[in-house]
């Protein structure tokens, strides 16, 4: 069986759960998107079943946010993917895209549950990442683009993915 995960915003003003195979906080994103809306440092997102989520408490206090692409040039658009935060807070929640209708992606920093600390970590986007921005301590591996497993497939790989 999938995992369960718990999670909220930082007022505690939404609280949401959903099912998870692969909740292993391994990959660090550092793009100038998951830097400005979760933190100088960069985002880690898990991945979840749509289906399974449930918004506990505070439907009401959930806000989109589409980011801008290739902001400030010629190529700039809205991205289709819904980053969700919390209205009261600003804490991000999750990120859900159409593509992959199926999935839905979950901060890492919004779960309460205890999640499992990796061996290694991958650092991902690496270059748009300005000098300011450090790298967590520990074992890992760095990329100028995305790394080449998925999610799934790292979970997989690593004999961490729950069924």
């Amino acid at each position: 069986m999938p995992v369960e995960l718990k999670g909220s915003c930082h007022c505690g003003a939404v609280r949401f759960s959903l099912q998870s195979s692969s909740a292993v906080p391994y990959q660090l994103c550092v793009c100038s998107i998951c830097r400005k809306v979760g933190g100088v440092g960069g985002s880690i997102n898990l991945g979840g079943f749509h289906k399974t989520l449930k918004v506990e408490k505070g439907q009401e206090f959930i806000h989109i946010y589409n980011a801008v692409m290739n902001r400030d040039t010629p190529e700039e658009y809205v991205a289709h993917s819904e980053r969700h935060f919390c209205s009261k807070c600003s804490a991000m929640l999750w990120v859900y895209d159409s593509e992959w209708p199926e999935l839905v992606h979950p901060f890492a920093s919004a779960i309460d549950s205890p999640l499992e600390t990796p061996k290694m970590i991958s650092c991902a986007l690496m270059g748009s990442k300005p000098d300011y921005v450090r790298l967590p301590e520990g074992t890992k591996e760095v990329y100028d683009k995305y790394p080449p497993d998925s999610l799934e497939g790292w979970h997989k790989k690593h004999g961490l993915w729950v069924e």
